[in-house]
């Protein structure tokens, strides 16, 4: 009987009450953090289903959607200036255009890296994750530009047989325009702090057939 007194006594009883809250308040914060990690992922597998599905279009590298050079507002902002917004910078947009007005294929290919870049700086979040798709989808882009503009003189070589002094050309045209100011670079810099390992993008290396363009 003293044994139950003891057990039901008032302090006894309020030991067992905060140790019953203490862990009734864990529940309630593991459950509001699984929640936010929940909506967190939610809201990464959207981006990503986001990000891969974003594609040249055939307008894009025809000129039918391209913006019209006095009406850009200069913008030194990371992100720039999209009026078409089709994902391409129109700064960069333009100047492909410029440097290769009779080169359907090479736009094409050019539009398609720029477009790729263009996704590191108009993300509403960044993890790692979203980088590692992005990346992917531009190392897919350098592999479109390599295949397209420097081709292999036969399929079974390997990269290193490439003019790949000629493949850095076209890269570093795109990358100098698209990182033209120092903001951008650091928000590039940036952006790759992000990165792990990753692996080769598993969608058709070009946006366009390039065998329907006509050079």
């Amino acid at each position: 009987m003293k044994n139950i007194k003891i057990m039901f006594s008032p302090k006894i009883f309020n030991v067992f009450k905060w140790a019953f809250l203490v862990l009734v308040g864990l529940f309630v914060i593991l459950v509001i953090i699984r929640f936010f990690n929940y909506f967190d992922v939610k809201k990464t597998q959207n981006q990503v289903l986001k990000i891969h599905s974003t594609k040249l279009s055939m307008n894009d590298v025809i000129g039918k959607n391209l913006p019209i050079e006095t009406d850009i507002i200069s913008s030194k902002t990371t992100t720039g200036i999209d009026l078409n917004n089709n994902g391409i910078r129109d700064d960069v947009e333009i100047a492909i255009f410029k440097e290769y007005p009779n080169s359907e294929k090479a736009r094409a290919v050019l539009l398609q890296y720029a477009l790729a870049l263009q996704m590191e700086t108009i993300q509403p979040f960044v993890n790692e994750k979203i980088a590692t798709e992005i990346i992917t989808e531009e190392g897919r882009a350098d592999t479109c530009l390599s295949d397209a503009l420097v081709p292999r003189k036969s399929p079974d070589l390997s990269r290193e047989y490439v003019d790949i002094e000629k493949i850095n050309g076209y890269i570093n045209f795109i990358e100098e325009k698209q990182l033209n100011t120092g903001l951008r670079k650091e928000a590039h810099k940036n952006f790759y702090s992000y990165l792990r390992s990753y692996g080769e993008s598993t969608n058709i290396v070009c946006d366009i057939d390039l065998s329907k363009l006509p050079n």
